[in-house]
């Protein structure tokens, strides 16, 4: 029995002084203009941290992605032959495709489609194509691959203006 009460008895007694600190609190919120200013301060100061903290895995991430495509691209390389380009293509396409299903490999899967762009002779169509196909998280992966190294088709059609689309693209993550 004893037990009991003194368990009751702990119990309102922290729970009078949650009240109490939140009354005290909110006084202090009403009354003290430097009390404001500091939790505003602080408040400010989290969210910056916070924005940080959201650029720097962005940028991480696309490193990451940046370096398994350029991994990837070392041990499998791109064909260059006409009569290779078009098997590889529709092999990268249904690959991809059967990754995209799996969410655990988005990345394997967008390496697949940027191949397949990497090698299709207009790619503008083809990434039209994929944004409207492919699961919104593995084409947004596609992109962060086209901005961290983008296909030679890419880079003839654009010319000059490819490291302004990498910034563009970077950007558009954040």
């Amino acid at each position: 029995m004893s037990s009991k009460s003194s368990f009751w008895t702990i119990t309102g007694i922290a729970a009078a002084a949650a009240v109490g600190y939140a009354v005290y609190f909110d006084y202090r919120r009403r009354h003290d203009v430097n009390f404001r200013r500091q939790l505003k301060k602080r408040a400010v100061d989290q969210e910056k941290q916070a924005s940080k903290l959201a650029h720097e895995s962005k940028q991480l991430k696309l490193e990451s992605v940046k370096q398994a495509l350029l991994d990837d691209l070392a041990a499998n390389p791109i064909p260059t032959d006409l009569s290779e380009k078009e098997s590889f293509f529709m092999q990268q396409v249904a690959l991809g495709e059967q990754l995209a299903t799996k969410p655990q490999l988005k990345i394997d899967a967008a390496i697949c489609f940027y191949k397949a762009l990497a090698v299709y002779p207009n790619p503008t169509d083809i990434l039209g194509i994929y944004q409207r196909s492919v699961p919104q998280d593995v084409y947004e992966v596609v992109v962060m691959m086209i901005a961290a190294h983008p296909p030679a088709a890419i880079n003839n059609i654009l010319g000059e203006q490819a490291t302004v689309v990498e910034v563009d693209a970077a950007e558009t993550l954040d």
